[in-house]
C-alpha cells in the first residue's frame, strides 16, 4: 500500500505516534476511492498510533489543483458543515474514537484558519517557501498552460500550514495521502523544518488502477459511494463482485483486514475453479459489511439471487424501489394503468395485450399450463387475475417465463 516514503519515516514512527490524512469535503459522502486512505488510518491505529482525519472546511473553499486539470467550485460554509457530518459518520464505521490515547480524532482546518487574516498568513507562513519552490511541483506545473488562479496556487501553502498546526498542537509527525498529494505533503514538511518546529514525515499510497485501464470506483453512472443513498448496499456489492480476477486479487489486499496467509490460501483455492468468484464474493461481503451493516449484505445477496432465479417471492417484496431497479436494470420493461389493476387483469392479457410480454395468447396458454410463468417469482398454474395486491413497492410487478426470461412493469 506504500507508493512513497520519506527517508527517516519508519524509524519515527518506530514509537506511537500521530498521523494524518486529509478529506475533501465536497459531497456529504465519501465514495471508494477514499477507502484507501481510510484504510491506511485503520492500520495506522491498528499499528498502535493516533489516526487523525483531517476534513478540509477551508481547503474546500479554496481547491486542490492535484490531479485536476480545471477549476473546481468553490462550497459555501453551509455546505461545508453538512458535507462534514455526513463523512464523520462514515469515518466512524471504521476507526475508533474511544480507545486511549491512540483514539481516533477527526478535526476541520477551518477552526484555525477563520480567524486567520491574509496579511497575518502572508508575513507568518508565505515568507517560509519561495515561488521557485512551488511553481515547482508538478500539480502546478501541469496547470501552467491552461492557467491556474492564484487561490489554486496557494493551495499548497494552506495545506502545508494544516500539517504545521497539526504537528505543534497534535504532535501530529507524520502526513499521508494518495501520490498525487506528495508534492503538497513534502510542502508541509519543508515548512514544519523552515518553522522551525521539528521535523515531520510523508507517506504515500499508489493510485488504484484497474487491470482494463478503466477508472476504479466509477460505473457508467458515476461514482460508487459509501452513503447508501447515493449508491445502494446492492450496486455496493455488485461493484465488487463483477471485479475481474485480477483486480480482485489486489483489492481484497487493500480494501480488507483478513491475514496473509488467509488471504493466500483464498487467491490459490480462487484459481482452482475461478468461475466459482469466490475471492470476488469475500471481497465483496468484507467490504459491504464494514461499509453498511451484515442486514444490507444479506439484502444484497438476496437481490443477486432474485436475478439468477434461486429466490423467493419475500425476498423479492424486501426490495427497496431502488434495488428493483438496479436489479433489473438491463431487463425488457413495459408500464401498465393504475386503473386497470384496480379492477384487474387476467393474466393472459397481462402477458400479452398488456405488456406483450409473449407473443400470442395461444403461447401465454401455453406456457402457463407448462407451468413455466410466474408472477414476482411464485409459478402459477391458472389463469388468475392480477391486482394491486401483487404490486411489489406499491408499483411493480415481475413476470418470468423459465429461468432466464425476464419482464418488469410498472404500474402508473
Amino acid at each position: 500500500m506504500i507508493h512513497d516514503i520519506m527517508p527517516g519515516t519508519e524509524e519515527a514512527m518506530s514509537k506511537p505516534a500521530a498521523g494524518y490524512i486529509g478529506f475533501d469535503p465536497t459531497a456529504d459522502s465519501l465514495h471508494i476511492g477514499s477507502l484507501v486512505q481510510i484504510m491506511i488510518l485503520v492500520h495506522l491505529q491498528k499499528a498502535g498510533h493516533k489516526p487523525i482525519a483531517l476534513i478540509g472546511g477551508a481547503t474546500g473553499m479554496v481547491g486542490d489543483p492535484s490531479g485536476k486539470s480545471k477549476e473546481r467550485n468553490l462550497l459555501n460554509q453551509a455546505e461545508i458543515e453538512k458535507n462534514i457530518a455526513g463523512q464523520r459518520a462514515q469515518l466512524e464505521k471504521f476507526l475508533d474514537f474511544d480507545c486511549g490515547d491512540n483514539s481516533a480524532e477527526i478535526v476541520n482546518n477551518y477552526d484555525w484558519f477563520k480567524d486567520f487574516n491574509f496579511l497575518d498568513f502572508i508575513r507568518d507562513v508565505g515568507k517560509h517557501i519561495t515561488v521557485n519552490y512551488m511553481m515547482a511541483k508538478d500539480s502546478v506545473k501541469s496547470r501552467l498552460e491552461t492557467g491556474i488562479s492564484f487561490t489554486e496556487f496557494s493551495y499548497q501553502l494552506v495545506q502545508g500550514y494544516d500539517f504545521y498546526w497539526l504537528n505543534k498542537h497534535k504532535n501530529c509527525i507524520v502526513q499521508l495521502g494518495g501520490s498525487d498529494q506528495w508534492g503538497n505533503i513534502v510542502t508541509g514538511t519543508e515548512l514544519i523544518r523552515r518553522m522551525g518546529v521539528g521535523e515531520a514525515f510523508a507517506v504515500t499510497t499508489p493510485l488504484i488502477k484497474k487491470a482494463d485501464g478503466t477508472k476504479f470506483g466509477k460505473t457508467e453512472s458515476g461514482n460508487v459511494w459509501l452513503d447508501k443513498k447515493r449508491t445502494s448496499p446492492y450496486q455496493f456489492y455488485q461493484y465488487w463482485l463483477r471485479s475481474s480476477d485480477e483486480d480482485a486479487k489486489n483489492y481484497i489486499k487493500i480494501f480488507t483486514l483478513k491475514p496473509e496467509e488467509e488471504i493466500k490460501a483464498l487467491i490459490a483455492e480462487h484459481y482452482q475453479a475461478p468461475g466459482l468468484r469466490l475471492l470476488q464474493k469475500a471481497l465483496a461481503k468484507d467490504i459491504t459489511i464494514r461499509v453498511h451493516s451484515e442486514e444490507d449484505f444479506e439484502n444484497a445477496l438476496e437481490a443477486s439471487n432474485i436475478l439468477y432465479g434461486k429466490s423467493t417471492s419475500e425476498a423479492l417484496k424486501k426490495l427497496s424501489e431502488e434495488d428493483m431497479l438496479s436489479v433489473f436494470e438491463g431487463v425488457p420493461k413495459s408500464e401498465i394503468s393504475m386503473d386497470d389493476l384496480e379492477k384487474g387483469i387476467n393474466l393472459v392479457d397481462m402477458l400479452v395485450e398488456k405488456t406483450h410480454f409473449l407473443p400470442s395468447n395461444k403461447e401465454a396458454r401455453r406456457a402457463i399450463k407448462e407451468n413455466s410463468v410466474s408472477v414476482n417469482k411464485d409459478k402459477v398454474s391458472a389463469e388468475i387475475i392480477i391486482d394491486k395486491s401483487h404490486l411489489v413497492s406499491e408499483k411493480y410487478l415481475l413476470l418470468q417465463r423459465g429461468k432466464k426470461k425476464l419482464f418488469l412493469v410498472k404500474a402508473i
